[in-house]
């Protein structure tokens, strides 16, 4: 089974699924990632300083230690996520999906007909997925993972609706946004209760529709937390983060 049979496999079962995080725009950072042990690796081209050549360097070290690379695109370039997947990511996050409208456009760039529009060119995912041209043509949309992100008022209020969207298969939440939005802009608190709340209710209409519940946590232990209460693919802080924890550790046993 290829990485991204069983990425999609995974996710579809349910199964824990932990991400690193990656913003550095240095490939060997996603390659000693994804050596690590995460079970995929995601690159954030949102606020990370990685650009599209910084993706395109880091995928073949990442599917090195057969991990699937996740992207997340810079908000509303849906084009780019058509690229990206050509190139070889195995999903794609996308931010600030605020209905159903915005959903049918991302499927449109991310999936192939008749789902989506997705412009064929697979240079690297179809010999990487094993398959045929045929065979992708007719099943790479069940390879590749689509996640529309949720992180204000107006996502959350249309949540049913971009489930409903044909080609979506998950939902990925940004807890700090959303703290903010819900908030009316008064705090940054990812484990507010309205932000609280508003998780349970993420999981319980993916469930519902049979989609992926996705969310950032900024700890592993935060993330075995939201582990539990039923999301399945999960961002587990980030590659700054890591370096500073273990920086600061190292400083404290010689000074201590």
């Amino acid at each position: 089974m290829t990485v991204y049979a069983a990425f999609a496999d995974r996710l579809r079962r349910g199964d824990s699924t932990f991400t690193a995080w990656v913003g550095w725009p240095e490939p060997m950072v996603a390659g000693a990632l994804a050596q690590a042990g995460y079970d995929a690796v995601t690159l954030d081209m949102q606020h990370g300083a990685i650009d599209y050549l910084g993706v395109l360097r880091s995928i073949p070290l990442i599917m090195a230690a057969d991990r699937p690379a996740v992207v997340r695109i810079p908000v509303g370039e849906f084009a780019t996520a058509s690229r990206l997947l050509d190139a070889g990511a195995a999903a794609i996050i996308a931010p600030m999906v605020n209905s159903a409208a915005d959903a049918r456009a991302l499927v449109a760039f991310t999936k192939l007909p008749p789902v989506g529009q997705r412009s064929w060119s697979p240079y690297a995912a179809l010999p990487l997925s094993g398959l045929t041209a045929a065979a992708y043509l007719a099943g790479g949309n069940a390879l590749v993972r689509v996640f529309a992100m949720v992180e204000t008022r107006e996502a959350l209020g249309a949540l049913d609706d971009i489930l409903a969207v044909d080609g979506i298969d998950g939902i990925f939440v940004g807890p700090s946004d959303l703290s903010i939005a819900l908030s009316d802009g008064a705090q940054v608190d990812a484990e507010a209760p309205a932000v609280e709340e508003a998780l349970d209710h993420v999981v319980a209409r993916c469930r519902a529709a049979g989609k992926v519940p996705g969310v950032y946590a900024i700890t592993a232990q935060r993330a075995k937390t939201l582990a539990a209460r039923g999301f399945v693919f999960i961002a587990v802080g980030s590659d700054g983060l890591l370096l500073h924890s273990a920086a600061r550790q190292a400083i404290g046993i010689l000074r201590g």
